[in-house]
């Protein structure tokens, strides 16, 4: 038996495509997110780039386990990331690639381990590795009765659940 957890998140639209973001059940600031001009303001971080920081994040964080776990002390690392748009099939725009760089503050001969953690680091990163395999998405729309509008679930065509 595989075993579950859950979280939450909730969207506000504030403003034209400036929306906030509350983490259910949690002490976590709101964030709030816009689209780049023309579309929007370009006063927060769009889709696009919070997902290529929560890649970057979660393989640094990973990295930075795997170094402690195996009684390294490497400082503070860093890393930058790069997302490639692109446009698919039907040209629209999708990430189609992103690159992440991490260094790390010391020389390879600081670290214990390095090989064997750096072979197995990205494996745990929940983030990238869910991104790599696909995450399926389930849509719901509802009106403000509550009737559902749209159903991706119960849609016949194979486009209707949106893959990241």
């Amino acid at each position: 038996m595989s075993e579950i957890r859950t979280f939450s998140i909730r969207l506000t639209e504030e403003a034209d495509y400036v929306f906030r973001i509350a983490f259910d059940e949690t002490p976590i600031p709101d964030l709030h997110t816009d689209e780049e001009s023309p579309l929007g303001g370009d006063s927060g971080p769009n889709p696009a780039r919070l997902l290529v920081a929560a890649v970057a994040n979660c393989l640094s964080a990973s990295l930075l386990f795997a170094l402690r776990k195996f009684k390294n002390s490497p400082g503070a690392i860093t890393a930058r990331a790069t997302g490639r748009l692109e446009r698919n099939a039907e040209k629209r725009w999708r990430i189609g690639q992103v690159d992440v760089e991490i260094d790390l503050p010391g020389a390879a001969s600081d670290y214990s381990q390095l090989d064997r953690l750096l072979g197995q680091f990205e494996n745990f990163c929940i983030v990238t590795e869910s991104v790599r395999n696909g995450i399926p998405v389930d849509v719901k729309v509802r009106d403000a009765a509550g009737d559902i509008l749209h159903d991706s679930t119960r849609a016949a065509s194979p486009t209707a659940t949106w893959m990241i």
